[in-house]
């Protein structure tokens, strides 16, 4: 498939985990199925792959909550010993021969599945963009369809053009994600925000953040480019066998007035940040490739204590991961 630069880069500003297959008409598609319609137009179709995020590894280890973390929430995952996490990380964009250090291979993804002990689950989603390009699942899809009209030869101004000039965020948050030297020493960040619930009903918006306790090592395109096709998902399991890699777990804390249904409007750095307690990654799993086929990480698979703010783009990724399963499934 033809390389489209800048559509990679503005297209793969998503934690969208989904997959291709059979096309429905627009006319009588929903919106996520005309986004991941559109992302098979972008990337192409790979049965039994995701539509974005295509190219992953799956890794276990184990999360310890925080004393704080328990007066911020009742939720279980808090309130007691460590429990087994299972971890995704993943290149952007539906490619999964992608290069790990191709700048279209940013954002980079992380997605969780923290083992409760009541034998539930809760998932988190996340990724290296500092914030998304757009507030809406409408205007995802309507930005991946302006990318996929706006080739070398279209016309001036571009539909991608004139779509950047009304949703500034679609022009900068690309930018905001890095190739690391690892998957171990990125950052990771939840754009949407959540509510934490404690056990006297206050209420607490908040943003995740993952941050690697060896530190963020970022390298320059140049450095990133000249590295082995596959240097990060190859690296993170003898990683991980030599020495666990451990992140932070952090919580930035909303204040009043600050927008909980944008995800293109970050809060400011001077808002207040809990440690949650610490994510320990011990093993990359064997059959990886298997195994990512039945997982399927939902950002509203939720626990007491912790429920979805006002935010449309979680339901947005909800549909479009209900979607994408059913049809990677086949």
């Amino acid at each position: 498939m033809r390389s489209k630069t800048i559509p990679y880069a503005l297209a793969a500003s998503v934690a969208f985990a989904v997959a291709a297959a059979n096309p429905v008409l627009a006319e009588e598609a929903t919106t996520a199925e005309q986004t991941i319609n559109v992302m098979n137009k972008l990337f192409g179709t790979h049965p039994g792959k995701r539509a974005n995020h295509a190219k992953g590894v799956v890794a276990e280890g184990s999360f310890t909550p925080s004393a704080e973390a328990t007066r911020l929430s009742k939720a279980s995952l808090f309130q007691g010993p460590a429990v087994p996490v299972t971890i995704r990380f993943s290149d952007a964009t539906g490619v999964p021969t992608i290069a790990d250090g191709a700048a279209n291979a940013n954002p980079h993804g992380m997605s969780l599945k923290f083992k409760l002990v009541d034998g539930s689950d809760m998932d988190v989603v996340l990724n290296s963009l500092a914030y998304f390009p757009v507030a809406t699942g409408e205007e995802f899809r309507d930005l991946l369809k302006a990318v996929s009209e706006s080739g070398p030869d279209a016309k001036k101004p571009t539909a991608l053009e004139n779509f950047v000039a009304t949703h500034p965020a679609a022009a900068t948050a690309g930018a905001t994600a890095k190739s690391p030297s690892s998957l171990a020493r990125q950052t990771y960040n939840g754009v949407n925000a959540f509510v934490f619930v404690d056990r006297d009903g206050k209420r607490q918006p908040y943003r995740f953040r993952f941050v690697p306790v060896q530190g963020e090592e970022i390298l320059s395109p140049e450095e990133a480019g000249k590295r082995e096709p596959d240097y990060l998902m190859a690296e993170i399991g003898p990683r991980v066998a030599k020495e666990p890699a451990k992140f932070r777990v952090l919580a930035q804390l909303a204040e009043a007035g600050d927008p909980t249904n944008d995800a293109t409007k970050p809060w400011p750095d001077s808002r207040k940040t809990v440690d949650l307690g610490t994510l320990t990654v011990t093993k990359a799993v064997p059959n990886s490739a298997e195994v990512e086929k039945s997982l399927l990480f939902m950002p509203n698979a939720l626990t007491d204590g912790i429920e979805v703010s006002d935010d449309p783009l979680i339901d947005a990724r909800v549909q479009a991961y209900a979607v994408s399963f059913g049809r990677r499934s086949q």
